[in-house]
């Protein structure tokens, strides 16, 4: 049994945490840090958990926990930890885009390992410091790497995704109230996400010198969760080459896995899974990829990595069943 230690914990990435590790066998929530709530209980903020949990937030540290999650504000990661001092055998698991590039990836001279386990899950066993990947960066990466692993990438990609409201976080802002999202649509930030970076660093990694971009288009959708990446690029080869292509690379992966029929959201939401679907038009090849962005885009993938790190199951407190209805 693991002591585990929250950084940030009113916030939704936060909220997941809670409610799965609280069902993982190895392990024990020692402490909930948020400095706005200590001393309320952690139901009163994330509801879902009444009659689950008593433990209240608090505003100190347990600094010998084994696992640390930072649930952060991206930008506040490295300013907590500049802040306050966790033992050396003390794994730490960044849930924010703080050290996710590699030329970011050392702080306080502790390097943070990439934290998609798709492609570094033997880099994640021996890590003690990860960084998680993003939302839209998980989704867009599992859609794209078999490609660029074989170095079939001939042409520039095209992503259109729409996530979730509660990819915006619980602070409130003019696109994130319900009066603007409830039967609405729009897209943000066009070919300049802040996912890119990750992206753009991973393909290059597993292709090698590739002069063809990502082109980019985040939308917002008007429900509460999930992720749904549509990508295209040339493709010379059959569907079935493309399929047999893409289970191979993917047959030891826990939790993504292609499916041979047209995918919704409601297959993924509430699991760790990540879907994906193939279909070929002419010389395009459109990969369909499809995650929760609370958990596989973030919590989910962050206890993945921990169950990693630690030698537990992989698959561990992360068997969730989707809300299909």
């Amino acid at each position: 049994m693991i002591k585990v230690g929250i950084i940030g914990g009113a916030g939704y990435t936060a909220g997941e945490l809670i409610r799965l590790l609280i069902h993982h066998k190895e392990v024990e929530i020692d402490f909930v840090f948020s400095t706005s709530n200590a001393g309320n209980n952690i139901s009163h903020i994330h509801q879902d958990l009444v009659g689950t949990t008593n433990q209240k937030f608090t505003n100190t540290i347990n600094p010998n926990v084994d696992v640390v999650f930072l649930c952060l504000g991206h930008g506040n990661s490295g300013k907590f930890l500049s802040e306050n001092e966790f033992s050396k055998t003390t794994k730490i698991i960044d849930l924010s885009n703080e050290f996710r590039l590699e030329s970011d990836s050392t702080f306080q001279g502790n390097q943070y390992v990439y934290g998609l386990p798709e492609i570094y899950r033997e880099e994640i066993k021996n890590a003690n410091y990860i960084a998680n990947p993003g939302c839209f960066a998980t989704a867009i990466q599992l859609a794209i790497i078999p490609l660029a692993f074989h170095k079939l990438i001939k042409n520039d990609i095209h992503v259109n995704a729409v996530t979730g409201a509660t990819g915006a976080g619980t602070s409130l802002s003019l696109t994130s109230h319900f009066t603007w999202r409830d039967n609405n649509f729009s897209y943000y930030k066009p070919f300049v996400h802040q996912h890119l970076g990750e992206i753009n660093q991973t393909i290059s990694n597993l292709h090698g010198k590739n002069e063809h971009k990502v082109h980019f288009l985040p939308n917002r959708g008007n429900f509460s969760r999930g992720i749904f990446a549509t990508v295209y690029t040339e493709f010379d080869d059959s569907l079935d080459v493309a399929v047999a292509l893409y289970k191979s690379f993917y047959k030891d992966a826990a939790f993504t896995f292609i499916s041979d029929d047209f995918l919704h959201l409601k297959q993924v939401v509430n699991t760790n899974k990540c879907l994906i679907h193939l279909h070929k038009h002419e010389n395009q090849l459109l990969i369909t990829s499809c995650i929760d962005n609370l958990v596989k885009g973030a919590s989910g993938q962050a206890i993945q990595n921990m169950n990693l790190m630690f030698g537990f199951e992989e698959t561990e407190g992360l068997q969730l069943k989707a809300n299909f209805f």
